[in-house]
């Protein structure tokens, strides 16, 4: 069939009761995404505000599409090769060309089925969304088979939060570790600017070091306008699920996501306020986070993740050992909740019959329906 072409990408469209998506083609993004509540739609995942014009040649494919959120297989910018296999930025997953085989609307859920056979290193990823009936959920997974060894993975979802300073409030599961990215995020040389002090480590988003001294607070935002910042923060590893939430007041909504943190151990946060200045940046990318749940060291690619570094010295993987005898699978649900007034931000998500409560730092508690079971955890 002839795909209709969304914010520039030929995409495959997916709607249930409560969510409308879009799925490209090149690349395997999923965005835009819409989540019905009530009489209204929300729209929290960012699209690149370049998405219909044509890039300098070079590029890669994944900022042609960059939208949403999108599986990174192997995660990082992949740089350095590692044992002869030379990846683009977030893996051939993020970049290559998506084959549909499956697109089944039932009674219980809409499911797509799309695969793509790897070239750097043989194997297959066969990508499952699943959009259940009566629910605004997503559910994601990535079977990656017939391939072998030591792999970064990680999932690079992106929200573009509403442009007041504050209007969005990040919470996250419990953590053991924090830490800015060890080298700088920017470059000034290059047009690239960064506020956080790299390799400073934290305990909480509230207090993160400045490079000029003091600190910020990473669990508010927008803020922080003209830098470009990264920090990775490490879930606590027997959690029954791990979890990322923002809150916004003003709109009287959350969006969550959830996943097995012995599958994705460890969240990026890539706080993105215009803080680059080259192409096709060109300072126009603000008010965007990205909560990218990843088992990877950093952002910085296979090579580093699979090799020596600091992260597996402690004993925190850094990346997933694939067996070509059994699949391995990466799962993650996201989805949005309706809140009442004067609801902040999130502190706890807690399990409760027919899917998860949403318990805000005020006490005010807030249901959802998912379906745990689908993480495996």
């Amino acid at each position: 069939m002839k795909l209709p072409v969304i914010h520039g990408q030929p995409s495959w469209p997916l709607r249930s009761s409560h969510v409308h998506a879009h799925l490209t083609r090149l690349g395997g993004h999923l965005g835009p995404v819409q989540f019905r509540l009530g009489r209204r739609t929300v729209a929290p995942l960012s699209v690149a505000p370049w998405a219909e014009e044509t890039l300098p040649r070079g590029m890669p494919a994944l900022l042609q599409a960059l939208r949403g959120d999108f599986f990174c297989a192997p995660f990082g910018g992949n740089g350095t090769p590692w044992r002869g296999e030379r990846h683009p930025p977030h893996g051939e997953t993020a970049n290559a060309v998506w084959r549909l085989e499956e697109l089944a609307h039932g009674d219980a859920a809409v499911t797509l089925r799309a695969r793509l056979d790897l070239k750097v290193r043989a194997g297959r990823v066969t990508k499952t969304i699943v959009l259940p009936a009566g629910s605004p959920v997503v559910a994601q997974s990535h079977e990656i088979s017939g391939a072998r060894g030591p792999l970064s993975v990680g999932h690079h979802a992106m929200l573009r939060f509403p442009e007041e300073p504050g209007s969005g409030l990040i919470g996250t599961s419990p953590f053991v570790r924090g830490q800015v990215l060890p080298t700088p995020f920017e470059d000034p040389a290059q047009r690239g600017y960064s506020s956080l002090r790299p390799g400073a480590e934290f305990t909480s988003l509230a207090e993160v070091p400045l490079a000029t001294g003091g600190t910020t607070d990473l669990s508010v935002y927008p803020a922080r306008r003209g830098f470009d910042d990264l920090v990775m923060i490490t879930a606590a590893p027997d959690l029954p699920f791990a979890w990322n939430a923002v809150t916004f007041p003003a709109q009287r909504y959350v969006w969550f996501a959830l996943r097995d943190p012995r599958v994705l151990r460890h969240t990026i946060l890539w706080i993105s306020n215009g803080g680059r200045h080259y192409a096709p940046w060109n300072g126009r990318h603000t008010g965007v986070l990205g909560l990218e749940d990843t088992t990877s060291y950093f952002h910085y690619g296979q090579a580093e993740s699979a090799g020596a570094n600091p992260l597996r010295r402690l004993g925190l993987p850094t990346t997933l050992t694939l067996d070509p005898r059994r699949p391995t699978t990466v799962r993650t649900l996201m989805g949005v909740a309706e809140v009442p007034a004067r609801f902040g931000r999130v502190a706890r998500i807690e399990p409760a019959p027919g899917g998860i409560v949403l318990v805000a730092a005020e006490g005010k508690r807030v249901p959802a329906a998912v379906d745990l079971g689908f993480l495996g955890c």
